[in-house]
């Protein structure tokens, strides 16, 4: 459809529909995107390809959605032509913030569910964000033409847990394009359309933005009042900064200028902004001097995996704190400070919402910014309480206090949802005791899989969870948890020492339990890693003073005896006697350089 053909002014607010997609990770939101983009013609056969509202090169090598992204679609329904916004949200669960804002933009949600996979951990965890949100929520079975597909068994699960009735379940396979035409039905006839109204003065919420070389900050805008037309002055709430309106349009799906936006519809806007400061997510629009009561703004995400990032050459600094700056804007999740190592140099300390959240931030740097960066290995925030009562909080080992001066530690406990089929649930069990948790309910959600409910430190599954629950489970166990408490634990900080001197960047935070199998393996991984040096290198993992594992590299010798042929053997003990005091000497001086390898091979725990 030619949208110069097309006047928004046509479209009052009772014929848009603002909706999203929610599904658990490889459910099929995106495929769903694509069908009902090419339904509407939005996209041509000359343009679509798989997945494409997938833009990034990360979403499409590891074939998940990270990023929410937003298209705009004309419907023609009972001899109407309906304005259909669609935003396609992440599935997995450290994404979840990227689904909680895409959320504040829609009156109502497509909640996905794979026919054959069923209702599974992070499907329950976005029902209920959107049932929060007071959204109206269609539900589609996904996938019914595969044969592994059992929509009776889906059909039940559904009833039971969200209280669907089976004639509300629409049947769809995205694949095929089997049920597309009933979803766009069900948005127009169920979903309500916006409350707002063109007369009032202008009120629109700044939900989403990102970083253009060329054109500065563009920001993604749902109208809830008013008009915004361009050439406007505007202002945001928070910065109280005026923009001339440069641009507007409607993402259909790439970025399609228009004259203005008016109330109820979503689009971008483009205002000359240059720094990532000024266009905070969450903000409020007003026109220059017509401002009223902004929007609550978003709840800020709370971080709960932290780690060190730091760039392979300190020359790359400045690349790398303008990369992050421009990063944070497309992902405000993230929580960035300056921090220095005496190992790595200059860097950053970063929160990331989960482990995938800092692997694909590491790759996104790499792949859109040609960086070479260091992610140090994760840990997460402790509450201690010193001996004379004073609170303080901390999430790297190099800040941790003398054990003397504290009296207790506390760590953050999380809530977790295990959804797995019942045969692998005895392997489940044993790693959930091993990460030391805690039961709290199990139930059958049918005949062949069981939802587990656990209390799981967090430190523990901040490292290898994840991986090793879905290779227990052959890839079919789900996982999803959220922040529950702080408890008091047993824990100490393994100091790792070359010759005496402690390495902060390699001190980590653990279990006392654990700390002697942890001190062996890192011992004896530095071991394979550090070069052999002209001096005996000792490494240790320490405990306070207490030494609980050591390895030691040899030195580089030279062969001083080589020119003695035979003579006598004072001879050669003088030379090596003198070799010795050398070593002796040049241990006392020299320093030992721990190679990047040797922190990347600490990382792969």
């Amino acid at each position: 459809m030619d949208l110069k053909k097309i006047n928004l002014k046509d479209f009052p607010t009772e014929r848009i529909r603002n909706f999203s997609i929610i599904a658990h990770i490889d459910h099929g939101k995106s495929t769903l995107s694509d069908r009902l983009l090419e339904t509407t013609g939005t996209i041509s056969d000359r343009t679509r390809h798989e997945q494409f509202l997938d833009k990034l090169q990360v979403e499409r090598e590891r074939g998940i959605t990270v990023k929410a992204q937003t298209a705009s679609m004309f419907y023609e329904y009972k001899d109407e032509l309906y304005l259909l916004n669609l935003i396609d949200t992440p599935g997995h669960v450290d994404f979840s913030y990227e689904v909680s804002r895409s959320l504040y933009a829609c009156q109502g949600a497509l909640l996905l569910v794979d026919a054959a996979q069923g209702v599974e951990a992070q499907t329950m965890a976005n029902f209920y964000l959107a049932f929060d949100q007071d959204l109206t929520i269609v539900p589609i079975i996904n996938k019914v033409d595969m044969a592994a597909a059992d929509v009776p068994r889906v059909s039940q699960q559904m009833e039971s847990l969200f209280d669907f009735k089976q004639k509300e379940i629409i049947l769809t396979s995205a694949k095929t394009g089997i049920g597309i035409t009933e979803t766009l039905d069900a948005i127009i006839e169920r979903i309500p359309a916006p409350q707002g109204s063109r007369d009032e003065s202008l009120k629109a919420l700044l939900f989403d933005s990102w970083f253009n070389d060329y054109r500065g900050v563009i920001c993604l805008i749902a109208v809830k009042n008013g008009v915004i037309k361009k050439g406007d002055m505007i202002t945001l709430a928070q910065q109280g900064t005026k923009y001339e309106v440069l641009e507007l349009g409607l993402m259909y799906p790439d970025e399609k200028p228009v004259d203005a936006l008016y109330a109820g519809q979503v689009g971008y806007l483009v205002s000359g902004m240059k720094s990532v400061k000024e266009a905070r997510v969450g903000d409020t629009i007003f026109h220059a001097k017509k401002e009223g009561t902004p929007f609550a703004g978003f709840k800020p995400a709370q971080p709960v995996v932290f780690a060190g990032i730091f760039p392979v050459s300190n020359d790359d600094f400045e690349a790398l704190h303008d990369a992050i700056e421009k990063l944070t804007l497309n992902d405000a999740s993230v929580k960035v400070e300056k921090k220095s190592s005496p190992a790595l140099g200059l860097g950053f300390r970063c929160g990331f919402l989960g482990l995938l959240h800092m692997d694909v931030f590491k790759q996104r740097l790499e792949q859109e910014y040609n960086l070479s960066v260091i992610i140090t290995a994760p840990s997460v925030l402790y509450k201690l309480v010193l001996s004379n009562g004073t609170k303080i909080d901390v999430e790297n080992p190099s800040d941790f206090p003398d054990t003397s001066k504290i009296d207790t530690i506390l760590e953050p406990i999380i809530s977790a949802t295990i959804i797995t089929p019942k045969k692998y649930m005895g392997n489940i069990l044993s790693l959930c005791q091993e990460m030391r948790g805690t039961q709290v309910d199990m139930n059958y959600l049918d005949d062949e899989r069981v939802i587990l409910k656990y209390d799981l430190p967090l430190a523990e599954v901040a490292t290898d969870f994840y991986d090793r629950l879905k290779s227990l489970s052959s890839g079919y166990a789900s996982f999803d948890y959220e922040e529950k408490r702080y408890e008091e634990s047993d824990l100490v900080k393994l100091d790792i020492l070359l010759n005496g001197n402690p390495v902060d960047a390699l001190s980590c935070i653990i279990h006392r339990d654990k700390a002697y199998t942890l001190g062996r393996d890192l011992t004896a991984r530095l071991r394979k890693t550090i070069p052999r040096q002209l001096f005996v290198v000792a490494i240790q993992a320490a405990l306070g003073a207490k030494i609980l594992a050591r390895e030691t590299i040899s030195a580089l010798r030279k062969d001083v005896i080589a020119k003695c042929y035979g003579g006598d053997i004072t001879r050669k003990r003088k030379l090596l006697e003198k070799q010795k005091k050398g070593k002796k000497k040049m241990k006392q001086v020299g320093n030992v350089e721990v190679p990047q390898e040797a922190f990347l091979a600490l990382l792969k725990r």
